[in-house]
């Protein structure tokens, strides 16, 4: 165990660029240097990981963990992996609290042009590898149409139900290499995925209970309901925290923002929610709520997806349900990025040089929100002279 939390923790630190770069880290970290695996035998995790609702890299990790140590090794990779960016964005959070009217600065407002952006980069990566024909474009735009008219964890679940069955219906898919065997005990594996439909279940009935079952409700339901990774979370968490009015859609946007500049998992913006909320015991209780339902799929998960894995009917409801990913990512660059963003041509001119800096100077993430931050700020300050 303490083997598995120092590498992790180090990758953890390092690891800059978003789920697909920490996908490659892993790689170069286990496959290439110390083989725990073969590249057959990752490809698989990696298979399975995309499959599932949640942040693909950390269950990556949780699985590679699980692959060395056991559940003993899930829970060291993942608090290895999760911990830096997660006191990270508590920090941010006491940061922006110190001082104040900080959600309205005009460094804040560059955070927020930055996370256009970067979600924009993202779409265009996404786009390009999973909607590779016209039937999957048009599956794109169907769940965008979708997400649009249904704002809702409602409206998301819809696009991903119908994505599956149009690719179950219609696509073929290439298949992928058979799942390695993991030494999991069988009462433990389905006792977590019964534990994970349960708290699905029984949450929004204790909800009523006060407001940190409530909280605990819809950080867990956001974790457990999306697909697509960091990006698509996005409007779940904002329907679940700002709608109700326990955060402003500005610090939201912001603390977003900021996410993009910190190492490891894009997820661990719920430690800067929680603590925003309801402080160290939020952080605590949010970072917990939004990992709990990746980790129940990544133990319970596994012995059903070995058994299946190679079926061409999964693999093509897979492709489905990933063209439709992008669709929700498209409406969330709209709806919940870019209508709080851009309100003047000066906005969308910053935006525009961030992303050209993304795709074509190729700089890190963090050095574009850098770049946002201050590039906002001349402006404002240029304005105001």
């Amino acid at each position: 165990m303490p083997e598995i939390f120092l590498i992790f923790l180090r990758l953890g630190l390092t690891s800059f660029g978003g789920p697909v770069a920490h996908i490659g880290y892993f790689r170069a970290e286990f496959v290439a240097r110390r083989r725990w695996l073969d590249e057959a035998a990752y490809a698989a995790i990696v298979s399975f990981c995309q499959f599932l609702p949640g942040p693909a890299s950390s269950q990556v990790a949780m699985t590679l963990g699980l692959t060395r140590g056991g559940i003993s090794g899930l829970l060291a990779a993942w608090l290895g992996f999760t911990l830096p960016s997660a006191l990270l964005m508590i920090l941010f959070a006491l940061f922006l609290d110190a001082l104040g009217g900080a959600a309205n600065a005009p460094w804040v407002h560059g955070l927020k042009l930055a996370a256009v952006a970067i979600v924009a980069q993202a779409l265009w990566g996404m786009a390009r590898i999973l909607t590779p024909d016209w039937l999957r474009r048009a599956c794109a735009v169907l769940a965008a149409a979708i997400a649009l008219l249904l704002p809702s964890e409602f409206g998301q679940v819809a696009a991903i139900v119908l994505g599956g069955l149009l690719g179950w219906a219609l696509m073929k898919p290439r298949l992928t290499p058979s799942a390695p065997v993991l030494r999991i005990p069988l009462f433990l594996s389905w006792s977590a995925l019964a534990l994970f439909f349960v708290l699905l279940a029984v949450l929004p009935a204790l909800a009523g209970l006060g407001r940190g079952w409530s909280l605990f409700d819809a950080v867990y339901r956001a974790g457990a309901l999306v697909f697509g990774g960091g990006h698509v979370v996005l409007p779940l968490l904002q329907h679940a925290v700002v709608a109700p009015s326990w955060i402003g859609n500005g610090p939201f946007l912001a603390g977003y923002g900021a996410a993009q500049a910190m190492p490891g998992p894009l997820f661990s913006f719920a430690a800067f929610l929680g603590m925003t909320m309801a402080g160290w015991t939020g952080a605590l209780l949010c970072l917990f709520a939004i990992y709990l339902p990746s980790a129940l799929l990544v133990a319970g998960g596994w012995p059903l997806w070995s058994a299946v894995a190679h079926h061409p009917a999964l693999r093509a409801a897979l492709a489905g349900t990933n063209a439709m990913v992008v669709g929700l990512v498209a409406a969330s660059l709209y709806s919940s990025v870019w209508v709080g963003a851009i309100f003047s041509p000066a906005d969308f001119a910053i935006a525009l040089a961030a992303l050209g800096l993304l795709l074509f100077a190729r700089l890190p993430s963090w050095a574009v929100v850098g770049f946002g931050a201050a590039a906002a700020s001349l402006v404002a300050r240029i304005s105001g002279a």
